[in-house]
């Protein structure tokens, strides 16, 4: 019996991940990602905790499909403001704030200074 190997190409998780660098990022990229409610939310959550412990299922109780929040994820790491890296089979995060510090200072301060700022 012939056995086929690599029929399917691979899946989206074993292509790995591509993370853009702040610096290759237009301001207009930025504010255009940071423009989103939950994406900002994704980002006060992350900046709430230390790197590496928040994997992507912890973000389920935000109010949008599972496909939705993946597009969120990759939007922001497509500005550099997030990195992932798969563990088993979790997808941790980490928000790369002093990366983007550097690139733009002070706008990730508005962002999280925003629930602040409403109380």
């Amino acid at each position: 019996m012939e056995q086929y190997t690599n029929v399917r190409s691979p899946s989206n998780r074993a292509r790995g991940l591509t993370h853009t660098s702040p610096v290759e990022v237009s301001l207009q990229a930025a504010l255009d990602a940071l423009g989103d409610p939950v994406r900002r939310r994704i980002v006060r959550e992350l900046a709430s905790v230390p790197d590496w412990t928040r994997p992507c299922g912890t973000f389920a109780h935000l109010s949008v499909a599972k496909s939705t929040l993946s597009h969120h994820f990759s939007v922001l790491r497509n500005v550099g403001l997030l990195e992932q890296r798969d563990e088993g089979t979790r997808r941790l995060n980490r928000l790369r704030r002093e990366e983007f510090d550097e690139r733009f200072p002070g706008l990730l301060d508005l962002v999280l200074q925003e629930d602040a700022a409403r109380g």
